[in-house]
């Protein structure tokens, strides 16, 4: 049975749903070329509370549940991914941990300013030679009197150039495995820590990604994150969320790439009619509405459960998994209805399928969203 959405959260999806169309998508094909960070946008999308939805009221956020939050995100990512993917960590990641395990201190000096994009969110897990397994990270945070001394580089790292705040994960204990690494809040502008190579990417070209360098940065021992030897439990529960909202993301994607080749379909014509007559068409469009909708659906049993304060990394990799691999398909078959025209830049098909193929891969490749599921479910069974 689908989740029967609330009045207020059809009314959140309703807003947002304009917002998007009329102001993100305006100018989300020239920033995919010039790779301008859109930071303007994020002022816009912070006064209607997007960029605090998963902050408590009492920090100046929405205080929004888990569901209306991926369905505005959705909204967002059907008009832009690089917007979609900016709000994503910084919501489901940055925000959603410093709410979680932070300080009182930490929650009134950082998530204020991060709900009303005053600063934008990073997450630095990923390290040059240490991707999907995290104990591999080599960086180091040694505790100096009353600060921390970190040492090391951070890949991949979303917003890391236009972050204000970055979560950065290193061994403060090497002996312990998992259990010796911490989390850290570390300001941007902080004296040791510096911008590296920029990555010039396939999609997501109006997002930042870039190496972190941390050469005897040093942070203030009141900016470590929960506990010494926290860093990995404050990770993995982060991806949790993170995974919802790229399932997210790829329902959001996935629905543009469907309703632009609809539109292509029925004014294109061949053979004297409408491609949209073809039943080889038509069979490939009921396929993609399937397929949308059943990732819109456990896009939103994970965000439920989540609500429900259950358990829901199960759901999470599985939303992340399958909408992750059908953005991909649908894009893909978005494109191919376009024929030639599908590969120019005069149709959004060939930006959204760019955007759509890091979904596979970043906060958990499928690779490792099945062993997660495998997992859940070879340990359930021994029960």
């Amino acid at each position: 049975m689908s989740l029967q959405l609330t009045k207020e959260q059809k009314l959140v999806q309703n807003m947002i749903r304009e917002f998007s169309r009329k102001v993100i998508a305006q100018t989300a094909a020239e920033r995919d070329q010039t790779k301008e960070f859109p930071a303007e946008n994020f002022k816009k999308m912070a006064e209607l509370g997007l960029m605090g939805m998963t902050v408590p009221e009492e920090y100046n956020g929405e205080g929004s549940d888990a569901v209306s939050y991926v369905l505005a995100l959705s909204e967002i990512a059907y008009s832009c991914a690089s917007t979609a993917v900016v709000m994503s960590v910084h919501n489901s990641i940055v925000c959603d941990s410093i709410n979680r395990y932070g300080s009182k201190d930490q929650k009134e000096k950082f998530l204020p300013a991060l709900a009303d994009a005053e600063i934008i969110g990073a997450f630095a897990l990923t390290e040059p030679d240490a991707g999907s397994d995290p104990v591999a990270q080599e960086t180091t945070a040694v505790l100096d009197g009353e600060e921390y001394v970190l040492n090391g580089t951070k890949r991949f790292i979303t917003s890391g150039k236009n972050g204000g705040v970055v979560i950065v994960t290193a061994q403060t204990d090497t002996s312990k495995g998992h259990k010796g690494i911490s989390a850290f809040l570390v300001p941007q502008g902080t004296e040791g820590m510096s911008v590296g190579h920029v990555e010039d990417k396939i999609g997501l070209r109006a997002s930042d990604t870039v190496d972190l360098m941390f050469e005897n940065c040093r942070i203030p021992r009141a900016n470590l994150l929960g506990s010494e030897g926290d860093g990995f439990k404050i990770a993995m529960t982060a991806l949790d969320s993170g995974r919802i909202g790229i399932a997210a993301q790829s329902v959001g994607v996935a629905q543009a790439a469907m309703d632009e080749a609809v539109k292509y379909a029925k004014k294109r014509k061949q053979f004297g009619r409408s491609i949209a007559k073809f039943q080889g068409l038509r069979f490939i469009f009921a396929d993609m509405a399937v397929s949308i909708e059943a990732a819109r659906q456990l896009m939103l049993s994970a965000a439920a459960m989540k609500d429900r304060e259950e358990n829901f990394s199960l759901q999470a990799s599985m939303a992340k998994l399958f909408a992750s691999e059908m953005v991909n398909r649908v894009t893909g078959q978005a494109i191919q209805m376009h024929g030639g025209y599908g590969v120019t830049k005069d149709y959004p098909v060939e930006r959204f399928y760019r955007d759509a193929r890091v979904f596979t891969i970043y906060e958990g490749t499928s690779e490792i969203q099945r062993l997660v599921i495998s997992n859940h479910i070879l340990k359930d069974k021994r029960k």
